[in-house]
């Protein structure tokens, strides 16, 4: 199993969540959406090495995760880690699939990216 089919199935085993083919044009890309607001959490693509800034001609698959700002600049100074490729660059980053980042460090900032999408629960006014 590759390292995107990984991912992919730990989203939808641990998050109920189904993969969404938005883009008749990329058929292989996919996003995840959290289920109670809507908003993304993960963009899985195949993108073109050299529009990543990357030696080749090939391609290689990229997940998008949401990222506390104050993480990606250290993230960025790790092997695989990328600025985000279609993607606000403040908040969020870009990881290579191709095994040069752990699974579990991968699947850490699935669930911080998840965390950071959910709908804020608004605090209940106390009376005076």
């Amino acid at each position: 199993m590759t390292q995107l089919e990984r991912i992919v199935q730990y989203a939808q085993v641990r998050y109920g969540t189904e993969p969404e083919h938005l883009w008749a044009k990329y058929p292989d890309y996919m996003v995840f959406r959290h289920p109670a607001g809507k908003k993304w959490y993960a963009a899985l693509m195949n993108v073109p090495e050299h529009r990543l800034g990357l030696p080749g001609d090939g391609s290689v698959d990229v997940l998008d995760v949401k990222c506390d700002p104050r993480m990606i600049g250290s993230l960025l100074s790790e092997k695989g880690f990328l600025p985000a490729y279609h993607m606000s660059k403040s908040t969020w980053i870009s990881v290579l699939l191709d095994e040069s980042v752990p699974d579990e460090q991968i699947l850490s900032l699935i669930e911080l990216s998840y965390d950071s999408v959910a709908p804020k629960r608004k605090k209940k006014q106390q009376d005076c």
